[in-house]
């Protein structure tokens, strides 16, 4: 399919190969539908750019949809959990491609702390070790840095208290496939291993070198590290998380 309007493309905007491969798990209904009232790909395109550009809803550019239409068929994809089978199935293709299993046997688990806004509401909470307000993202992905597992806290809610829906979750999404997820050393204790032994994961617990000078890079932890890097790339992820109608 090419461009469904006339307007000249944003960066941000899907190509039509990538187009070809996301189509069919936006489609919640058919073309023809009544309710229909702006192209499908052109809905997705102005999620893509509020995604990549960090902007306010109500901020859409004028040669999008109206804001309101996008966020509200952008609520009926993630209702519909169009993005998670979608990054399932695109993990286990790469897989495929780089010569691994289709699903892993080993992921990597971390958190990441963002700042609040005043629209982070409730969401925000006080993270003493990072002495950060706001939420924080527990993450948890392959080996190859594809996502297994993603959700958000309050900044306030630790490490360890977090691995029981991770691991949970992980298990879901690969088939009780994992055995052995990697973690840093906030994830120590009696109660995050047995958390997750629970769901048929042993942590491995990857402590820094004990005469640490500099940057150093640890086995396996720096997977992790670059998927955090990787979403920086879209602006509305890098200060907060938040879900409102900004």
């Amino acid at each position: 399919m090419g461009m469904s309007c006339a307007r000249k493309p944003y960066p941000s905007d899907v190509s039509d190969e990538e187009w070809s491969l996301v189509v069919p798990y936006l489609t919640l209904m058919t073309q023809t539908a009544p309710q229909r009232d702006h192209a499908m790909r052109e809905l997705f395109n102005a999620l893509r750019y509020v995604i990549r550009y960090g902007i306010a809803w109500r901020a859409m550019p004028n040669d999008f949809p109206p804001w309101a239409a996008v966020y509200q068929q952008s609520q009926r994809w993630l209702g519909a959990g169009c993005f998670e089978t979608l990054a399932q199935d695109l993990r286990a293709l790469l897989r495929l491609a780089a010569g691994r299993p289709e699903e892993p046997t080993a992921a990597i688990i971390d958190s990441r702390t963002l700042r609040s806004i005043p629209e982070s509401g409730i969401r925000a909470g006080y993270d003493g070790a990072k002495r950060k307000r706001g939420s924080k993202v527990h993450m948890a992905v392959d080996t190859l840095g594809h996502l297994l597992d993603l959700h958000v806290t309050s900044a306030d809610v630790g490490d360890r208290a977090a691995v029981r829906r991770l691991a949970a979750d992980i298990q879901d999404a690969t088939g009780d496939s994992v055995k052995l997820a990697y973690v840093d050393q906030g994830y120590t204790g009696k109660a995050a291993a047995d958390a997750a032994a629970a769901e048929g994961i042993a942590l491995h617990v990857v402590k820094l070198p004990e005469a640490k000078r500099g940057f150093v890079l640890l086995p396996r932890r720096w997977v992790v590290e670059r998927s955090f890097a990787w979403a920086t790339r879209c602006r509305r992820l890098v200060p907060r998380v938040i879900h409102n109608v900004g």
